[in-house]
């Protein structure tokens, strides 16, 4: 605990979330994300700071309010918008947030340059206040004004952070069981480390090696405990988890850094540790149900277990409502880490919030899948599809996980729901199915593979016909170890090319043709019969699909 109370300390803490705008455009725009909030132009750079945001109506008054971030709600792009950057120029605003609603932002983005301001947009379909909240909870709470724990609102955990950190003497965040960040401390006296400003920025406490030991190690405790650490850029740490009862609800984790931790910190975090599961389970009162509720029924109407109707009212949507189902999957056959993968669908969720009131996610084994309410228009799934790539690189960052994402058709309504799952699922399978596969493909963009991988799935040939040349053909390969079926598909894929198939095969393209001469001897196989053709590279085909997937 710091000795002198009355003391003026310096902001050190780069990320020390002030009134004062510690924190940077930069900063906020890797926060909330690029599908939340992007930039049109930045006069003055990114670097600078961001205050408190600011709810205006087009046509009124731009109040004072030095580097404040003000959100211009109202309608179309007009002299009224161009009038009220200018005077957020003026009055020392950092940036103005509009929606663009389509229209052409060449003269807004040059009013404000000339302002001096930033210009920032966010998605037309995200409700003012729901953008209020997260730069809000971005930019950070105040300092309390004493040190006393009945001087904090219950559920406010940002607050409770900075009460906690003043107690403890160290920078504070509180977690959920998984590495979420719940709040944080922004005390500007006390200093963070790398580690800390990642947790912060991204949400999430970044994976590393040994991090799930450490978690399990505080989860396991009795009280508080200690980790020295001796990497330069990463703080010894003490941490305690929160309980009530033997229900685990989250953890504390102070930082022993600048200014270290004094002889009182153990007993102090005992005491933060106890009013904490007071605020964490009145914020599981208010909010934990109703997500746990609607995941439930997102999941039953994914499997088709309820219908469109029943589901409408649960899930806050029309039953005509149009959605698109984005499914997530790691790319390789590894066990995904309890702890990133907890993180996967933490962050999956944090994008559906941005993405939507009403969009949410659910876990169904290895998969996570995000219903997202879309407009009417051709660009709908060109957005899922940004979605997904941005989600994917978002989990790479924080997790080191590499996601497929498969995104389905426009599901016209809710009662597509389950067989835009299913296309889902079929677009991820045909992105396993390809080592050269994009991270992610809606269905158009691998049509021709998912519809093998239904033939693969619904048609086999008759149990009645002997084995036919191609049948033969794997027989043979997999008594001898030739290569009679690689080398016979490489070349119907290549239209009978004998010299791009040969390429492929690494082999001249002479001893390619004697291979397909001694195939179609040896099996009585007609290669200048077109069905015959046809039949062949579609056995071949599906039978290579098969030992992929």
């Amino acid at each position: 605990m710091p000795s002198d109370p009355e003391r003026s300390f310096p902001a050190t803490g780069p990320l020390a979330l002030q009134n004062s705008g510690r924190i940077t455009l930069r900063r906020l725009r890797e926060t909330l994300g690029p599908l939340v909030l992007d930039s049109v132009c930045i006069p003055r750079g990114d670097e600078v700071p961001v205050g408190q945001p600011v709810v205006q109506g087009l046509y009124e008054p731009v109040p004072p309010q030095p580097g404040g971030l003000l959100l211009l709600a109202g309608g179309a792009v007009d002299d009224g918008t161009l009038e009220a950057i200018r005077q957020a120029g003026q009055a020392g605003y950092c940036a103005v947030v509009l929606k663009a609603r389509g229209a052409d932002l060449a003269a807004a983005a040059a009013g404000a340059q000339e302002a001096g301001v930033a210009l920032c947009t966010i998605p037309d379909d995200m409700p003012w206040r729901h953008f209020d909240a997260l730069a809000t909870a971005a930019t950070g709470a105040v300092e309390p004004s004493a040190d006393s724990y009945a001087s904090v609102g219950m559920g406010d955990l940002f607050a409770l952070a900075n009460v906690i950190a003043y107690q403890v003497g160290g920078a504070i965040t509180i977690e959920d069981p998984h590495g979420h960040v719940l709040a944080h401390s922004s005390l500007p006296h006390q200093e963070i480390d790398d580690i800390r400003r990642k947790a912060i920025l991204g949400r999430l406490t970044p994976h590393r090696p040994g991090n799930s030991d450490e978690y399990q190690r505080v989860i396991r405790a009795d009280g508080p405990v200690w980790f020295d650490i001796p990497e330069p850029d990463h703080t010894n740490r003490l941490a305690i988890a929160v309980r009530a009862g033997s229900q685990l609800l989250g953890l504390l984790w102070a930082l022993d850094g600048a200014p270290a931790l004094g002889e009182g910190a153990a007993a102090a975090i005992v005491e933060a540790a106890k009013v904490t599961a007071l605020h964490l389970l009145r914020a599981r009162t208010h909010r934990d149900p109703d997500r746990w509720r609607r995941a439930e029924v997102l999941a039953a109407l994914l499997d088709g277990g309820v219908g469109g109707h029943t589901a409408a009212a649960q899930l806050g949507l029309a039953t005509d409502a149009r959605t698109v189902v984005v499914a997530f999957a790691q790319a390789t056959p590894e066990d995904t880490p309890g702890l990133a993968g907890a993180r996967t669908v933490d962050l999956v969720n944090l994008y559906c919030e941005a993405w939507h009131p009403q969009a949410l996610c659910v876990a169904a084994g290895g998969t996570v899948y995000a219903l997202l309410p879309v407009r009417a228009d051709a660009g709908a799934l060109a957005r899922a599809v940004k979605f997904a790539e941005n989600v994917c690189d978002t989990v790479r960052r924080n997790t080191g996980l590499t996601l497929h994402g498969g995104v389905s058709m426009t599901g016209d309504v809710l009662d597509h729901v389950p067989a835009c799952r299913r296309t889902a699922d079929r677009v991820l399978r045909a992105l396993a199915a390809d080592a050269d596969s994009p991270r992610v493909a809606a269905l158009e963009e691998v049509r021709s593979r998912v519809t093998l991988l239904e033939l693969l799935e619904r048609g086999s040939p008759a149990t009645d016909l002997a084995p036919g040349p191609v049948q033969r053909i794997i027989a043979h390969d997999a008594r001898t170890a030739s290569t009679y079926t690689e080398s016979l598909l490489a070349y119907l894929d290549a239209f009978g090319e004998a010299v791009p198939a040969a390429a492929r095969l690494s082999v001249h393209e002479n001893t390619l043709r004697y291979r397909v001469r001694r195939i179609q001897k040896l099996f009585g196989l007609d290669l200048d019969d077109p069905d015959t053709r046809l039949a062949t590279w579609l056995q071949l085909r599906l039978h290579d699909l098969s030992t992929r997937t």
